[in-house]
C-alpha cells in the first residue's frame, strides 16, 4: 500500500473540526469540491469509510485512528521545525492533555508549571472522569491522559503516578442535621450528594459497597468542577467524596468533617502516554511523573 497522503488526512482533519464541510473549505482555502475528492480518495485508499456523513460529521473508529495519527505527526513537526529553524518562534507547541478533575485541582498545574514557564507550549486540558481521559488518547485527541487504568494501549506507556484516597466528608451542620446519629443507609437516602456528571458513578459504588444501597437510592446533585464539590460541602449544600490532599486546610480548621472515618476509597493513578516520545514531551512526561510521585502516597 503507498504511503498516506497528507492533504487528504489534512481535509478530513478540518471536516471534522470545522463541523462540515462548507467551513472546512473556507478554512483550507479550497473549494467544497476538493474537500469532499480528498476524503473519497483517502477513503478509498483505506478502503473503508473514514467519516459518518451526518451533521456534524464525524468519524468512524478506522477515520479516529488516522486522525490521531495525523496529530501525532503534526505535534512532531511542531516540536521537529523550530529546532530546523531555530528563528522561527512564531508558532507555540500545542499540547493537548486529558485530566480528570481531581488531579487538575490538585497537583497537575504544580507539575506542568516549570514546562510552561521554560518552553514556548500552548496547553489545551480536556477535563473527563478517570474512567474516560483514555478514549481521548484512543481517538488522537491528546498526547496524554491520567487514568485509573493500569494496563496501558498499545504503542503506549502507563506510569504509575501514585494514591489518591478520597474522603467522605461534609461541614459540622450538614452531619448534625443528615447524620445526627452516624452514616447509615436510612441516612444516605435522605442526604444531597454530587457526581461530577452522568457518568460518574464512584459515589453510588461507594454507598452501595459499604452500606449495601443499590443504584439510584441517593439524591444526588451533578457538578462538573473538583472545586465546587468542595464549596458545596462546606457551604452545607452537600456531602461528597472528595480526595484527602485536596482538603488538608479545611479537615484541620474543622470546616469539614470525615464522615466515615474508618472507611477510604483508595485509587490509583497512572499517565498513559506514547512510548516513542522525545523532545519537549518526553520533558513533560517525566516532570508529570515525578511531581506526582512526590505529593501523592505512594
Amino acid at each position: 500500500m503507498r504511503g498516506l497522503d497528507y492533504r487528504w488526512v489534512e481535509a478530513l482533519d478540518a471536516v471534522i473540526a470545522q463541523r462540515g464541510f462548507e467551513r472546512a473549505a473556507e478554512h483550507l482555502c479550497i473549494t467544497q469540491s476538493a474537500v469532499s475528492q480528498r476524503v473519497k480518495q483517502l477513503e478509498k485508499l483505506m478502503a473503508q469509510p473514514l467519516l459518518v456523513r451526518e451533521q456534524p460529521p464525524r468519524p468512524t473508529a478506522a477515520g479516529q485512528k488516522i486522525l490521531g495519527l495525523y496529530r501525532r505527526v503534526r505535534l512532531l513537526e511542531q516540536e521537529l521545525l523550530p529546532e530546523l529553524t531555530p528563528d522561527d518562534i512564531s508558532q507555540p507547541l500545542s499540547v493537548a492533555l486529558a485530566t480528570n478533575a481531581d488531579s487538575l485541582a490538585t497537583w497537575l498545574l504544580p507539575a506542568l508549571s516549570p514546562l510552561l514557564k521554560a518552553r514556548r507550549i500552548e496547553l489545551n486540558l480536556l477535563i473527563e472522569d478517570e474512567v474516560r481521559t483514555l478514549d481521548r488518547l484512543r481517538s488522537g485527541e491528546v498526547v496524554g491522559a491520567i487514568s485509573m487504568e493500569a494496563t496501558p494501549m498499545s504503542g503506549c506507556v502507563a506510569d504509575y503516578l501514585g494514591r489518591v484516597d478520597f474522603l467522605c466528608v461534609a461541614n459540622a451542620e450538614f452531619r448534625e442535621r443528615y447524620f445526627p446519629d452516624g452514616v447509615t443507609r436510612e441516612t444516605l437516602c435522605a442526604a444531597p450528594a454530587v457526581a461530577f456528571d452522568q457518568h460518574d458513578d464512584m459515589h453510588e459504588r461507594f454507598i452501595q459497597q459499604h452500606f449495601n444501597l443499590p443504584a439510584g437510592s441517593m439524591m444526588k446533585h451533578t457538578v462538573r468542577s473538583s472545586e465546587a464539590f468542595v464549596k458545596m460541602a462546606t457551604e452545607g449544600v452537600a456531602y461528597c467524596l472528595i480526595p484527602r490532599v485536596q482538603i488538608i486546610d479545611e479537615l484541620a480548621s474543622g470546616e469539614l468533617v470525615n464522615l466515615t472515618p474508618d472507611i477510604t476509597l483508595i485509587r490509583r493513578m497512572y499517565w498513559h502516554h506514547w512510548a516513542l516520545e522525545s523532545g519537549v514531551l518526553a520533558e513533560l512526561s517525566s516532570q508529570l511523573v515525578n511531581h506526582a510521585q512526590q505529593v501523592l502516597p505512594q
